[in-house]
């Protein structure tokens, strides 16, 4: 069997270096800014922590912090999000 993905419209903020604070804005996490507990990039890996639906995962400068369906937050590698998602006027 084939399926295709319904179109839905999500919001999505890209990870760098300029806008660690428009991702924490995003997903709402500001607390112990910038340590990783919470949300914000770790000094020694370089790394992005974000609560997932599946735990907590790590999300490299660059990737897309996505913002699903039931509201949950997840990061999407670049090369994956350009294939999947396309830019939205409002």
């Amino acid at each position: 069997m084939k399926f295709r993905k319904k179109p839905v419209i999500i919001d999505a903020v890209q990870l760098l270096a300029t806008t660690i604070v428009d991702v924490c804005d995003f997903i709402g996490e500001h607390k112990n800014f910038p340590e990783c507990e919470i949300g914000g990039i770790n000094p020694w890996t370089g790394l992005f922590t974000i609560k997932t639906l599946e735990g907590n995962h790590e999300a490299n400068v660059g990737d897309w912090i996505i913002k699903g369906v039931e509201g949950e937050f997840y990061p999407c590698k670049p090369a994956i999000f350009d294939k999947t998602y396309e830019k939205v006027e409002d």
